[in-house]
């Protein structure tokens, strides 16, 4: 496993483990698991997901030691009131997850008073109740204004990233201000035919690889966190089976001539 350094020094490991529409229950649990069964030491949820407390089960059953899982999970400011709100959807999460502290705690969308919501999460970082925060789907205009307000810089934007989306422009502003970029839908969603593309077709031809593992090795390789989703074993696995090979120069750039410049899914 790989890991990066934070703006404020911790480590977060590049690849983890999505769990968007892995719904509370014994799948979402399964999932989580095998997924930690495999090797992944990051687990991504959120309050909208509906599925922390079955992330939490699977985390307590893992037997993997609390300090060795990187857990983050996201809130969605409020238009009023929207510091207290802050902090009891932590404290909810919290207790959902079964967890004493968050690694990483979002904001999950811009939107409502996110001026009141970032004063908020300064506190439980000052306090240590989590140990990084930052933002999702935050364009660069509204990271600088959050900057622009607020001391404690995020650690993180996560964002769609995908070969149709690369995001190279924003993950150089994020680096000037020393902060991450973190990919979710690393496929696409399957959008744009991405597991068709001929030319990811014959690049993992080439490694004797999957295009999925070929998209999750192109982004490890530019630095971007990337957190695969499926409750699939085999695609679990597969998905976590991406540190024996490396593309060449060559192929990172073929696969960026396949950018488009704007998100498929969520416009930021």
């Amino acid at each position: 496993m790989m890991n990066i350094t934070l703006n404020n020094g911790i480590e977060m490991p590049l690849l983890g483990f999505g769990t968007y529409l892995l719904r509370d229950g014994v799948a979402c649990e399964h999932a989580v698991l095998n997924a930690l069964s495999t090797g992944y030491r990051l687990i991504d949820t959120a309050a909208a997901y509906n599925n922390e407390e079955s992330v939490g089960r699977a985390i307590k059953k893992s037997n993997v030691k609390r300090e060795e899982i990187f857990v983050t999970t996201k809130f969605l400011p409020a238009d009023d009131s929207a510091h207290e709100k802050a902090k009891r959807s932590f404290e909810a999460s919290l207790k959902k997850l079964g967890l004493d502290y968050i690694d990483l705690y979002l904001i999950h969308i811009p939107q409502g008073d996110v001026n009141s919501s970032w004063k908020a999460m300064e506190e439980l970082y000052k306090e240590g109740k989590v140990r990084a925060i930052g933002v999702s789907n935050f364009n660069m205009d509204q990271v600088q204004h959050l900057l622009k307000q607020h001391r404690v810089v995020p650690a993180v934007n996560q964002v769609e990233t995908h070969p149709f989306c690369q995001r190279t422009a924003m993950q150089e502003g994020l680096k000037s201000q020393g902060i991450r970029l973190e990919s979710w839908a690393p496929f696409a969603q399957g959008r744009n035919e991405l597991f068709n593309n001929e030319l990811l077709k014959a690049i993992s031809s080439k490694y004797n690889k999957s295009i999925a593992q070929v998209v999750l090795r192109w982004l490890i390789q530019k630095e971007v966190v990337v957190i695969p989703k499926s409750a699939n074993m085999k695609r679990i696995r597969e998905n976590f089976n991406v540190f024996d090979f490396e593309l060449t120069l060559s192929d990172m750039t073929s696969i960026e001539s396949l950018d488009r410049g704007r998100g498929l899914i969520y416009h930021v």
